[in-house]
């Protein structure tokens, strides 16, 4: 009977232990606010991560969902991709253009006002939302007009789905208008004006919103911030769509494997140049690219190899430098000023070339033109030793190689020491070698 009791009480301790400790998870528990940043140009690197993250808050019943935001613009693909997954969000998502210089531009601006909450940093601006051609190619004005008047609807559908000023939206479409954050405030384009994230959650502390799973009151007191950010294959891949850095990676591809025709071999200029070529092909594949332009860039560099060879007293460089600027200018095959290589980049690389042309190559030419001392010539007078029986013909050891030898006629013992008389192809004719006294 004791032995029953003790179980008894035993089940009784665990279980009050069990609801106990239940009790305490739920009474210390703390709301979770999901902080994602969005920096640089929008694409379907950016787009994944933002919608991932999207979902991921939304596993996890998260109170609601912060996006900083600081862009230029992107790829209207990716930028429907991000709001479509925000208007039909579980959790409350807030847009927070900031650092302060920041800015929500073109892509930037339709996303702002997809937000539940919009609120910007001190110091940043919002708007210039004109849909710009991708391509380069011509876009008569029919086709003009129906792309404008695409982006004005959608950007006032969604100010209307969320309650903002629709007559600034369409003009930011149209008239590519840009206001400060004062101002946006003030015609009900954001809510908020924030100095950081700490100011930003305690702002929106009690603020009720709408989404898809009906209206909420935001408890974001004590809130436990959860930051996420981009795996870095992402950043890596994100990088890459910046032109600049496309530009640089093209050049050092080119470098690379012209270093390893000019010295075979050496294996490291080749794989760094083979490595960079297929990298910036694959940037290219997000940044549509004008191969004319390409052919120019290539067309230049071969002037400077040609300079190099055939001196022209700098005919052939000048032309190698107007080929490079002329085709690094073609090579975006857009007008998005987000997608164009920075002008300070184009003359730095193209005088840099010039320069490496000119000097550093030619003075490796300049090498390769003096009269040999190694290799086969430079054998010539040589001592060896022979490595087998010379009877004429056998091995000898010379220069830390094997080489086969032939004598004139007379016949040495493996061991001896042999001079080199004469080089034919890839024997050696040697004699006995006699040490003076």
């Amino acid at each position: 009977m004791n032995m029953k009791k003790r179980t008894i009480i035993f089940f009784l301790i665990l279980i009050f232990i069990f609801f106990y400790s239940l009790k305490e998870n739920c009474a210390t528990s703390k709301p979770s606010i999901y902080l994602l940043q969005l920096n640089g140009i929008i694409n379907p690197i950016t787009s994944q991560y933002v919608v991932s993250g999207i979902e991921d808050a939304e596993a996890e019943e998260a109170e609601c969902l912060i996006l900083q935001l600081d862009t230029p613009g992107g790829l209207d693909t990716s930028m429907r991709d991000i709001i479509k997954k925000m208007l039909n969000s579980t959790i409350p998502i807030i847009v927070y253009v900031s650092p302060s210089g920041g800015r929500a531009a073109s892509a930037g601006v339709f996303i702002t006002l997809a937000s539940n909450i919009a609120v910007m940093a001190p110091g940043t601006n919002i708007g210039a939302a004109h849909p710009v051609a991708i391509s380069e190619e011509e876009i008569d004005e029919e086709m003009k007009a129906k792309m404008e008047n695409d982006a004005a609807a959608y950007i006032k559908t969604i100010a209307e789905k969320r309650g903002r000023n629709t007559q600034w939206a369409e003009k930011a479409v149209r008239e590519s208008v840009s206001i400060t954050e004062q101002e946006a405030i003030e015609i009900g384009v954001i809510e908020f004006i924030a100095d950081d994230v700490d100011e930003l959650i305690k702002i929106i502390n009690g603020v009720r919103v709408t989404t898809v799973s009906g209206e909420k009151v935001l408890n974001t007191k004590d809130a436990e911030i959860i930051p996420v950010k981009m795996s870095y294959k992402d950043l890596f891949l994100h990088s890459l769509t910046n032109p600049n850095i496309a530009y640089i990676l093209l050049f050092l591809g080119i470098y690379g494997i012209l270093g390893e025709f000019s010295n075979p071999g050496s294996f490291f200029p080749g794989i760094v140049g083979g490595i960079s070529l297929i990298l910036a092909f694959v940037a290219f594949q997000s940044i549509p690219i004008n191969y004319g332009g390409l052919i120019l860039i290539i067309f230049g560099i071969v002037l400077f190899v040609l300079e190099v060879y055939t001196p022209t007293f700098g005919v052939l460089t000048a032309g190698g430098v107007t080929s490079l600027v002329l085709g690094s200018f073609m090579l975006p095959k857009s007008t998005a000023p987000f997608l164009r290589i920075s002008l300070g980049l184009i003359i730095s690389m193209s005088l840099a070339s010039a320069a490496f042309f000119v000097f550093a190559l030619s003075k490796g030419i300049k090498i390769q033109w003096k009269k040999p001392v190694t290799g086969r010539e430079g054998l010539m007078g040589k001592v060896g030793i022979t490595k087998t029986n010379l009877t004429p013909e056998g091995t000898i050891f010379i220069h830390g190689e094997r080489w086969q030898a032939s004598t004139e006629g007379e016949r040495i013992r493996e061991g001896e020491e042999v001079e080199v008389i004469e080089v034919k192809g890839l024997q050696l004719i040697v004699k006995k070698y006699i040490r003076k006294e």
